[in-house]
């Protein structure tokens, strides 16, 4: 693997025309070190581990001394947050440094996140915490281990430095990586400023770089939005199916490439609670866990809107009307696997709507639920105590647990096949907000162990590791009900 000075650098993206972006020198940390890698973005990178070991590896990718290649950039761009259209946003904490190309071909930009002061930072600092950059550093790797498409991270690095939030904070920094950082309201912000040209400057340098194979084509935009549409609904179905809630659903926090992007309040479910609100700031619920399907429509919406010199109107509205189907389509699938079905039957969602309304009367913990089900004993005699003693209305139980039973047997289902299709489906472990805050708490100390044994474990989450058992367990009193706000 080549050296960190031989590693493959440009920045594209700094190459566009005058506005859609501005150079800014990254504003390195006080005794900056790195105090977690994960090696699996090293492997993605194709960096040898042991350039980490090197100061050179903390100067280059900790704003000190950007490799040959790196032109730091600020990207501009605008969102409608809360449902309220903020006509200038862009990268107030981050820089993209550049990007970096494999011996594959592939390109992933390198974002720094808590890089300092911006023109963006409006009345923001430009740092980020490191409270904030553990529960990114650490979800992003997890979501990637659970098959969501997400961005990635790369490295945590810390320093001495103080930031101010609710209370006085350690600074640090992220490095984050995607194939690319374009959002939703990137092209808003062209398109509300009236730059007809950057609109289409931007959707023809997004084609050339991640939808090649629509370029020549008459109509590419507007397959373009649909494609947009449709990596979206697949996204939240996948959400909706593993129990994650993202928190702040703004259209300047939606990837262009269907990617989770932009960690910041975010939770995955404890007990089923259908209108969870993992965002304390979030007052009114708009970005509730059940609620995430129709905010992806609204802002999908607002990027068609964005795109309507390039797209005729009726082609943007049959993309959005497609949107419900197909997220139904994956979101039934995606729950048919955890439920151990290998066959699509009309009583399918009747079957799945009586066990989650069942769950939330019960308040049963999500996970370990569906992990637990992958044990049900489908003989006829069998009660299925571990899983009928998790429901206070066990009549109710039986009910559904016999018609469960039924529909297995009808398609030939057997226990132990099924059951090892169902691991691979339904995760033993998820980031709850407790264990990342206990990581927190630790590395706050000055012990980053924790967060070094939950990224390591969360890579696997399907895998039984019976040395960390204790990570699968459901939350203490204290951590069921953590606040979690825009700052984190």
């Amino acid at each position: 693997m080549p050296s960190l000075e031989q590693l493959r650098f440009d920045n594209s993206y700094a190459h566009l025309p005058a506005g859609f972006s501005v150079r800014v020198p990254p504003q390195p940390l006080e005794d900056a070190r790195l105090v977690s890698v994960s090696p699996e973005a090293l492997r993605l990178l194709e960096i040898d581990a042991s350039e980490v070991q090197r100061p050179e590896f903390v100067e280059a990718f900790g704003g000190v001394r950007p490799l040959p290649g790196m032109e730091p950039v600020a990207a501009v761009y605008a969102g409608h947050q809360f449902g309220v259209y903020v006509p200038r946003l862009g990268d107030g904490r981050a820089l993209l440094l550049g990007e970096l190309q494999t011996s594959t071909g592939e390109r992933w930009e390198l974002n720094l996140k808590g890089s300092g002061l911006t023109p963006f930072s409006r009345r923001g600092d430009g740092r980020a915490v490191l409270r904030s950059t553990i529960r990114e550093y650490l979800c992003s790797e997890a979501m990637h281990g659970l098959g969501i498409p997400t961005t990635r991270a790369l490295c945590i690095i810390a320093g001495s430095e103080k930031v101010y939030r609710e209370e006085v904070e350690t600074g640090a920094m992220l490095i984050r990586l995607a194939p690319s950082h374009v959002r939703f309201g990137t092209f808003e912000y062209f398109h509300h400023t009236k730059q007809r040209e950057h609109v289409a400057t931007l959707a023809d340098y997004v084609l050339a770089r991640h939808f090649p194979h629509l370029e020549g084509t008459k109509d590419r935009h507007a397959r373009f939005f649909a494609e947009v549409v449709e990596r979206t609904a697949q996204l939240v179905a996948q959400w909706q199916a593993v129990g994650f809630a993202h928190g702040v659903l703004n259209t300047d926090n939606m990837s262009i490439l269907g990617l989770t992007l932009d960690y910041g309040p975010f939770g995955f479910l404890d007990d089923f609670e259908p209108g969870f609100i993992c965002n304390h700031s979030d007052d009114f619920g708009r970005y509730a866990f059940n609620k995430q399907p129709r905010i992806a429509v609204w802002n999908l919406a607002r990027l068609a809107e964005a795109l309507a010199t390039l797209i005729p109107q009726e082609e943007a509205e049959a993309a959005l009307q497609a949107f419900a189907p197909s997220f139904s389509t994956h979101f039934l699938a995606r729950m048919r696997e955890k439920l151990g079905l290998r066959e699509a039957r009309a009583g399918d969602l009747e079957l799945l709507e009586t066990l989650l309304a069942r769950m939330t009367e019960a308040r049963v913990d999500y996970t370990r639920f569906f992990r637990r089900l992958g044990r049900f004993d489908s003989s006829t005699e069998a009660r299925n105590e571990p899983l009928r003693d998790l429901f206070l209305d066990t009549a109710a139980f039986d009910a559904w647990a016999a018609a469960y039973r039924t529909r297995l047997l009808s398609e030939g289902s057997e226990d132990a096949e099924r059951c090892t299709r169902m691991e691979r489906a339904n995760p033993k472990y998820v980031l709850r907000n407790y264990l990342a805050q206990t990581a927190i708490t630790r590395a706050q100390e000055g012990d980053f162990s924790e967060v070094e044994r939950l990224r390591a474990v969360l890579s696997h989450p399907f895998d039984e590791q019976p040395e960390h058992e204790a990570l699968a367990a459901p939350p203490p009193a204290w951590g069921k009900h953590l606040a979690v706000s825009c700052s984190s």
